[in-house]
């Protein structure tokens, strides 16, 4: 049962956590709006909005929409205003919003598990192209980003994904964002267990359901089995990871308060193994703990991750057990490391039927809705109805018969949709940037492109695996701080004194082997015209310092700041 106004908290529950002055917990009897995305969400449950959105705005157009639908509940269905055309980094954060709102909206279509249909791959094409001028991305949440929407053409994008199966709801906002899954769940040879049901199930009682579409902040989630590791559980609110218990066989460990953003904190373990059957009530334990006792006074300490830091793991699974749950968890193991160096599933692999899955890269998760109806087709003719979305903005075609590998690998390659990509093209992401994002403050997915061609052209002997995330501004969307080179804009002096775009360095950051955060070498931000001499430099260094299998993580924080500059 929700806190709430109307149904407060029992005496028991009302107490302050962690820190000595109210932050807004409705648990602790504060209930108060304390800011104004509180009041607006006190006014009127997100959700709510979509029947406006189908019988006023999208009738009426742009200017009939209320600022706080526009701005504030809209996103409860995946939209946000888009970047007006034309303003630079100088204008982010100076202008009022509506000074930075375009009429038009970004819509994020969840795709939970990364799971998709052929059908319903072409249908996002297809609506890519007749609706978002051709711009469908692939988001390090597994996600399908449109951009240019018109107000006008939702609700018929909505019927439309909403026909096969597909859905915007709770995509943004403060809400329970994408569920991640392992992309190869159920097909992998090495799975220790199936995520699947319990990401079915978690998103039958909880998305879309009032009791938790008033969070505190946003609320990212994971589920996976594989022993890769492969949804950067480290850095989600929470994160069921599969687990072989010596007793009660393959399971999860649980995992909370991990996040990004300008104050990163990884997750920690609460030392529970859960079975599958156990995960959704977990879950929802854990989102009831956030919305009932997480900080709402101010947006900036509202994720999950300050409660957990301020209760600590013993007490949050004390709460969690003895006012949500009613029942002990059973102690468990922790994850082993990682089975390989990339997790991101690109490649060739065999299934546990026999069959393959072929994974690839594009550039920066950066594709469209032409080229997403061709790989529909290229998956269908080969014999494979079914793709997936990796947290890596990669995707994967599943159950191809050994026969057919070699020629739908030629036909994604065609694509340049790089089955064997080099290091750079495999571990480069990029956030969304200037170009749409109202944040930004510098360019992205064309810096991380050139910078691909770039590297590939003048260290191509370079073999080793590289992570390089680019992010437009300090929020982390494309993981800075987890990044062997993580690259966070801003804007910098170049050598005659101009302000231009460039990047303050993270170096060495890392998640699964020895996860942390990189370091940041004092005064080193690069112009984005210097970018590609940097990382050049800083790899050739690398290559020349390191020890025999050392991963560039561990030589970077070993090396001198002279080496890293």
């Amino acid at each position: 049962m929700a806190a709430n106004p109307e149904n407060p908290a029992p005496a028991t529950a009302r107490r302050k956590a962690g820190r000595h002055r109210g932050e807004g917990q409705w648990a602790a009897g504060h209930f108060t709006p304390l800011n104004g995305n509180e009041q607006f969400k006190k006014d009127d449950d997100g959700l709510n909005v979509r029947t406006r959105i189908e019988t006023i705005y999208s009738k009426r157009g742009f200017d009939s929409i209320d600022p706080n639908d526009l701005r504030g509940r809209m996103r409860w269905w995946g939209l946000y205003t888009q970047r007006r055309e034309g303003l630079d980094g100088t204008k982010t954060g100076v202008l009022e919003p509506e000074e930075l709102d375009a009429e038009y909206f970004m819509l994020r279509v969840r795709i939970d598990g990364g799971r998709l249909t052929t059908e319903q791959l072409r249908v996002i094409g297809e609506i890519s192209q007749e609706f978002a001028r051709g711009t469908a991305d692939l988001t390090d949440r597994q996600n399908v980003q449109y951009h240019w929407i018109r107000i006008e053409d939702v609700p018929e994008i909505w019927n439309r994904l909403e026909a096969v199966g597909l859905s915007t709801t709770e995509a943004c906002g403060d809400t329970p964002r994408v569920i991640l899954g392992s992309p190869v769940a159920g097909i992998a040879e090495n799975e220790i267990i199936d995520g699947t049901p319990a990401i079915e199930e978690i998103y039958r009682r909880i998305v879309g359901n009032p009791d938790f579409s008033n969070l505190p902040r946003k609320f990212k989630s994971a589920v996976s089995g594989s022993p890769l590791l492969d949804v950067a559980h480290e850095i989600n609110d929470i994160a069921f990871v599969g687990v072989e218990h010596p007793e009660h066989g393959p399971g999860f460990d649980v995992w909370v308060g991990g996040g990004l953003s300008t104050n990163p904190k990884l997750g920690v373990r609460l030392g529970t193994w859960v079975s599958l059957d156990e995960v959704p009530d977990v879950y929802e334990g854990v989102i009831s703990i956030f919305r009932d006792y997480g900080y709402r006074r101010l947006r900036t300490r509202a994720r999950l991750k300050f409660l957990v830091a301020d209760w600590g793991p013993e007490k949050f699974r004390q709460v969690l057990e003895d006012e949500y749950l009613k029942r002990k968890l059973t102690d468990g193991p922790a994850p082993a490391q990682p089975a390989g160096r990339w997790r991101d599933h690109v490649g060739v692999h065999k299934q546990l039927d026999g069959r393959f899955y072929v994974g690839f890269a594009p550039r920066v998760g950066r594709v469209d809705g032409a080229t997403l109806t061709k790989i529909a087709e290229i998956a269908e003719a080969h014999g494979s109805g079914r793709v997936r979305t990796t947290a890596e903005q990669k995707m994967i075609v599943l159950d191809i018969e050994e026969a057919q590998v070699d020629s739908i690998v030629s036909a994604l390659e065609s694509l340049d949709l790089r089955v064997t990509p080099s290091p750079f093209r495999r571990g480069t992401m990029a956030c969304t940037g200037i170009e749409f994002c109202k944040l930004a403050i510098v360019e992205t997915k064309a810096r991380g492109a050139s910078l691909i061609d770039e590297l590939e052209r003048r260290i191509p002997e370079f073999d080793e695996p590289i992570t390089i995330n680019i992010n437009g501004c300090p929020n982390a969307c494309a993981r800075i701080q987890v990044a062997d080179i993580g690259l966070k804009g801003q804007l910098v002096l170049d050598d005659d004194g101009n302000r231009v775009e460039g990047y303050q360095v993270h170096l060495g950051g890392a998640l699964g082997l020895e996860a942390g955060f990189g370091r940041k070498v004092r005064g080193l931000k690069v112009t984005s015209a210097e970018l590609p001499d940097y990382v050049e430099r800083v790899l050739t260094r690398f290559q020349a310092e390191r020890e025999d299998g050392e991963r560039f993580a561990t030589w970077a924080a070993r090396a001198s700041e002279e080496a890293l500059s």
